[in-house]
């Protein structure tokens, strides 16, 4: 009897494991673990079959690349488990602690990226993912300046950057002054002149450029403590680039480690650091 059931279950303990309760007595949505919005055909393949199976025949797509299937019956749940894993899928997680990476495709395949998005995603699940904390914590990562993945409204974003312009390289056309949309390149007495206060980074002049007379190496903007939910906040990069990754991962486990050593239950890290003063963190992290 499902009423006997739902009796002795532990929500808390099925919320952590990514199913949710439905408006519905006795219905779960559950949120897959979807890293950087990949998923093989086979996901798919065994997703569809257990929507079908077990749910009602549709999967809802989250805001943060996730896959949810709803209407799964309390009594089926570890049978659900059992036959995602088949397809190499996982249960995602709710509650406070880290979620989904988001990640756009990156310069593995989009013309404008200027970092591996994806890979970041994953090393940053792998170190991540699932972590005990006062609350939720977001990670986002996007690879140029279009930021198709809104670095700043997570509790940290990371944003690819860097161009450096190659002298010996350059014959002056002036392609790259015409391709840059933030006025900081250009033209004098036949070479470049680049105003790094006004560029954004975004590599349009490397990638217009027909002598390869730009050199656009992967480094990342770091953001920290955006929001958007019932409050909307951006998130502030307080630090220089990024030059490598390890640093990248330094400068994530020192944010991290501050928001668990100083949040209160249920706080977000943007109020963490209204509270406790940002300077303290910014001193932390640099």
């Amino acid at each position: 009897n499902e009423d006997i059931m739902a009796e002795k279950v532990d929500y808390g303990t099925l919320k952590k494991g990514g199913f949710m309760r439905q408006k519905q007595k006795n219905n779960f949505s559950l949120r897959l673990a979807v890293v950087g919005g990949y998923l093989t055909a086979e996901n798919l393949t065994k997703i569809a079959e257990v929507a079908e199976k077990y749910g009602d025949g549709h999967v809802h797509l989250t805001s943060r690349q996730g896959v949810e299937i709803p209407f799964i019956k309390l009594k089926d749940i570890d049978a659900v488990k059992e036959e995602l894993a088949e397809g190499g899928c996982r249960p995602g997680v709710c509650g406070p602690r880290v979620r989904t990476v988001t990640a756009c495709q990156g310069n593995t395949i989009c013309p404008s990226g200027n970092i591996d998005s994806y890979d970041i995603a994953v090393k940053l699940d792998e170190r991540y993912f699932g972590r005990e904390l006062p609350h939720k914590f977001k990670f986002g990562v996007t690879g140029c300046q279009n930021n198709c993945l809104k670095a700043e409204e997570n509790d940290v974003g990371i944003k690819a950057a860097d161009v450096k312009w190659i002298e010996d390289k350059c014959i002056g056309c002036g392609v790259c002054e015409k391709a840059c949309r933030t006025g900081a390149i250009t033209m004098q007495d036949g070479k470049v002149v680049v105003n790094y206060d006004k560029c954004n980074y975004c590599g349009r002049c490397a990638k217009s450029c027909p002598t390869d007379a730009w050199d656009a190496p992967s480094a990342y903007i770091i953001s920290f403590a955006g929001t958007f939910g019932n409050s909307i906040s951006k998130g502030e990069s307080p630090l220089p680039l990024i030059r490598n990754e390890e640093q990248l991962f330094r400068v994530c486990d020192a944010a991290i480690q501050f928001f668990a050593d100083n949040a209160k239950p249920s706080e977000r890290f943007k109020f963490t650091l209204d509270r406790v003063g940002r300077e303290e963190f910014y001193k932390k992290i640099k």
